[in-house]
């Protein structure tokens, strides 16, 4: 398998928001990276969707009975096909997952730091790991990337971009209050961010993720529209 090194803008702006904030900020930034810190985001999302108190869903919609639950359960089903759907997609371009092998002449694209280049260095993006997770040139990285990090190989298209944008669509589509959008969009772009700060993303590949998840929320978001519009 080769190896795909881009260069240019995209290298430089990685460049001037990765940055080493000291251990506390790599803590912050590995916990935006998670799970557990967004829980109750996910609590609030179910919450707005079970109230179904919107202007966009009067009673008498196809959901009159139970339409609370009911709305939940299709939304709950809708979200968890856009997640899974756009990790799979997203592992298209890493080479891993189910549909890891679609494309076996693709050659993926190393994560920041796994990249060679940027740390000035001619060498293999494996021999590069190897230096990363034994601990060497400790302080001397010019790619900021924590201990904790340290993971996957390629980051082409991000999945974690691809599945928060892809919740933000289908959440901020369903819900519609303004305040929730904000709140959403700021979010995503949290998470986007981690992913840059922690070495694993460059701004294309949180760019390409993002088109991902924005297609399939749209998607998951124009049916769950058709089953919950009001009977004419």
């Amino acid at each position: 398998m080769t190896y795909t090194d881009y260069t240019g803008c995209d290298h430089d702006l990685f460049l001037a928001l990765n940055f080493d904030g000291g251990p506390a900020t790599d803590r912050l930034m590995l916990a935006v990276s998670g799970t557990w810190m967004w829980v109750p985001l996910y609590l609030l999302i179910c919450y707005l969707v079970l109230r179904g108190d919107r202007p966009a869903l009067p009673a008498g919609g196809r959901f009159a009975d139970r339409a609370d639950w009911r709305r939940l359960l299709l939304f709950a089903v809708l979200l968890g096909a856009t997640i899974g759907l756009s990790d799979m997609v997203a592992g298209i371009f890493k080479a891993n997952g189910l549909l890891g092998n679609l494309l076996p002449d693709f050659s993926p694209r190393c994560r920041p730091m796994y990249t060679p280049s940027l740390e000035g260095l001619d060498i293999a993006p494996d021999s590069l790991a190897v230096l990363r997770r034994e601990g060497a040139r400790a302080g001397e990285w010019i790619v900021h990337a924590p201990r904790e990090a340290l993971g996957g190989r390629y980051g082409t298209v991000s999945a974690h971009a691809a599945t928060v944008v892809g919740l933000a669509v289908l959440a901020a589509g369903a819900i519609r209050r303004r305040w929730f959008t904000l709140l959403i969009a700021g979010c995503a772009l949290a998470i986007c961010y981690s992913r840059i700060y922690l070495g694993k993303h460059f701004p294309l590949d949180l760019l390409w993720g993002a088109l991902v998840g924005a297609a399939l929320g749209g998607a998951a978001l124009g049916c769950y529209r058709r089953f919950t519009r009001t009977k004419r």
